[in-house]
């Protein structure tokens, strides 16, 4: 977050070059709220990130310029949408991209409210791209994470429900396995319809 995109402050390169250097194996994603999201692209490379994934409300050079970078920097591409911001942005980038974020809340701050209607754009992309990682981010947690999965998010984004737990250990494994128990009864459906 840099302020511009969103009004909070959080950390960056430096940080994440840090963390890096003590977790060598894990797979780091940066959400970049920033309003340039193409000058971060090289310094989180560097950095040891796995994915950077940035606003296409937010390029001042175009979005596939941005994707074209990332992936040269030798990183994933990830494309984050807003509430307000209508799926059907993305198709034009889709090509471009590793995953789609959808964001269930307003970037910037923890604790809001869980927009239901989001589910809509998560339906929207697994029908139309099958194949494509989905990520949601935004009041993710155990009272709604199932709604995610079952919409069809195989990529989650928990924050204050994790943090702010008195055994963030316990929510994290039994979010895994609600999201287990989701996919499953929906592979179950898939293959009664089959059969049918």
């Amino acid at each position: 977050m840099d302020g511009h995109f969103v009004p909070n402050v959080t950390f960056g390169h430096p940080a994440v070059y840090f963390l890096r250097s003590k977790i060598d194996k894990a797979f780091f994603e940066t959400h970049m709220m920033v309003s340039n999201p193409m000058q971060w692209v090289r310094p989180m490379a560097d950095s040891g990130v796995n994915q950077y994934t940035f606003h296409i409300e937010t390029c001042q050079e175009t979005v596939v310029d941005v994707c074209r970078k990332v992936r040269e920097s030798g990183m994933k591409v990830g494309v984050a949408l807003k509430p307000g911001t209508d799926v059907t942005a993305v198709e034009q980038y889709v090509d471009h991209a590793d995953m789609v974020l959808i964001m269930i809340a307003q970037p910037g701050f923890g604790g809001q409210k869980f927009m239901t209607d989001m589910m809509n754009k998560v339906r929207w992309l697994r029908q139309q791209y099958p194949e494509l990682d989905i990520e949601v981010d935004g009041v993710v947690g155990p009272a709604s994470i199932a709604a995610c999965a079952e919409a069809g998010a195989n990529m989650f984004v928990s924050g204050t429900a994790v943090i702010g737990a008195k055994d963030p250990k316990a929510v994290i494994s039994q979010m895994r396995d609600t999201v287990n128990t989701s996919l499953q009864q929906l592979q179950n459906k898939s293959i009664c319809c089959v059969e049918l």
